[in-house]
């Protein structure tokens, strides 16, 4: 890529340089966003064969399978490579044509690729059997000197766990089991979710097991129950109320009767602290 950007002006090789790199920084975090810095490169350099690339990609990533397949096939064009086949064909199954990418799948230029291409290959046309509802003859597709090796390369992981998953689409259970455990063997960077698939086999539910602490946990009433809480703070209320005196408890329960529901504007009301007033006047005339 370097040396196709050399055939640019220095500040636009740049530029371009930059929304590349940030094409390939959020391609997978923030594909939208690599989408974007895709346009903008391919409006600087449109001839430049790794913008092309790129754009395609970002394309591909936001499923745009028919910008995509046209940025692909024109970096084809500027490159004379192959190396883009599988990914064109997968564009093929993603604008509904799986016919169409079965058909490459049987092209020469097939036998042009290197054997992550081949089995990139292999993977595109099993998912094409499989859009035809060709099951069976998906999993034919699959078997293959690839997998059956005891050898693990970049591509066995996703080898096995397409193998797996075609399996358990036919209804074959525990081969199905059997592979997406060696799937998950051979995939030490966690690129498949072949354990999530074998706990789902096997029925295992996965808990969340942390704890929310309360305010009276942190200060060492985790122990207690509801109840136990609940008698503490009565006994605190018994507690308070043998201390009080008896005329104050008196007077606050006169004051708290006085103006707590009435409507002033009501010519009938008297409050309790006047009815209380009068009614004191009385017992001193009495």
């Amino acid at each position: 890529m370097r040396q196709e950007l050399l055939s640019l002006p220095k500040g636009l090789a740049e530029e371009v340089s930059k929304n590349l790199v940030m094409v390939a920084r959020l391609i997978d975090e923030d594909p939208e966003q690599a989408y974007a810095y895709s346009r903008i490169a391919l409006r600087l350099a449109s001839r430049v064969a790794a913008v092309r690339e790129a754009a395609g990609f970002a394309a591909y990533a936001t499923q745009k399978y028919s910008e995509a397949l046209a940025e692909f096939r024109a970096a084809k064009r500027m490159t004379g490579s192959v190396e883009l086949w599988p990914v064109m064909a997968d564009c093929e199954r993603g604008l509904g044509r799986p016919e169409r990418a079965l058909a490459m799948a049987g092209e020469p230029e097939v036998q042009k690729l290197d054997k992550a291409g081949q089995v990139e290959m292999r993977l595109v046309a099993a998912g094409a059997r499989r859009d035809q509802g060709q099951l069976e003859a998906a999993i034919v597709t699959l078997q293959s000197p690839e997998l059956a090796s005891s050898a693990v390369q970049p591509w066995t992981a996703r080898l096995r766990y397409a193998y797996a998953d075609a399996l358990l689409a036919a209804g074959r259970e525990d081969e199905a089991r059997e592979w997406f455990g060696k799937a998950l063997e051979a995939d030490k960077e966690g690129a498949t979710d072949a354990s999530d698939r074998l706990a789902e086999l096997d029925g295992v539910e996965f808990v969340d097991a942390a704890i929310d602490l309360s305010d009276d946990d942190e200060v060492g009433n985790d122990d207690l129950g509801e109840d136990d809480r609940d008698e503490d703070i009565d006994d605190e209320d018994d507690e308070d109320i043998e201390d009080e005196d008896p005329a104050e408890v008196a007077a606050a329960e006169r004051a708290t009767d006085v103006t707590e529901y009435y409507d002033e504007d009501d010519e009938e009301y008297e409050s309790l602290e006047q009815s209380a007033a009068d009614a004191d006047v009385r017992g001193d005339k009495a």
